[in-house]
């Protein structure tokens, strides 16, 4: 009798050990994803410094003194990549509109430029890519809600509280980037 509820109670920690390996392996999976929307994220905002690299590259001929500011501006960035925070990608967002009010200055001053073929092809690139940065963001809070919500709830708080897992923050929408940018 005593060795049949050894077995009982040593199958019951089996089974908790193999239920908590299933939840750990479950929360590592959803902070996995979690990293590879912001993989996504760092690869459209790089894709939309290029196009911002192009469009300085067809105003230099306008103006070499905005083209040289604007080339110091993307020199100085220091780039996103799977491991960002969000507070990191913001603050590239805030030189990349930088950026785009100096070339809106440009611009300005030199309507031609504005009628330009290659201009416009560039600019219709940057407002592609701002799209996709947006729908990139929308993914990520997406997968950190998935993630947050899987380390909250009971028993799997116990689990991350014990392997030291943090809810993940989001991207907020602030009342200036409620419209997309018109550049």
């Amino acid at each position: 009798m005593g060795m049949i509820i050894g077995l009982v109670v040593l199958a019951l920690i089996a089974l908790v050990v193999v239920w908590v390996i299933g939840r750990y392996n479950q929360m590592i999976g959803t902070a996995e994803m979690v990293d590879n929307a912001m993989a996504q994220i760092a690869a459209q905002v790089e894709s939309r410094w290029d196009a911002l690299s192009n469009l300085i590259s067809a105003t230099k001929s306008y103006q070499s003194h905005e083209a040289d500011t604007l080339k110091q501006i993307v020199h100085e960035r220091s780039g996103v990549s799977r491991q960002s925070s969000v507070s990191q990608i913001e603050e590239d967002q805030a030189q990349f509109e930088r950026a785009m009010r100096a070339i809106d200055v440009v611009v300005e001053q030199y309507p031609d430029l504005k009628a330009s073929g290659v201009y416009q092809q560039t600019m219709s690139n940057v407002d592609k890519y701002e799209n996709n940065v947006r729908q990139s963001r929308m993914v990520f809070n997406d997968m950190v809600t998935k993630f947050n919500r899987l380390i909250k709830v009971f028993p799997n708080s116990i689990i991350a509280n014990l392997t030291g897992f943090q809810p993940k923050d989001y991207f907020k929408s602030s009342p200036d980037k409620a419209e997309m940018p018109q550049w």
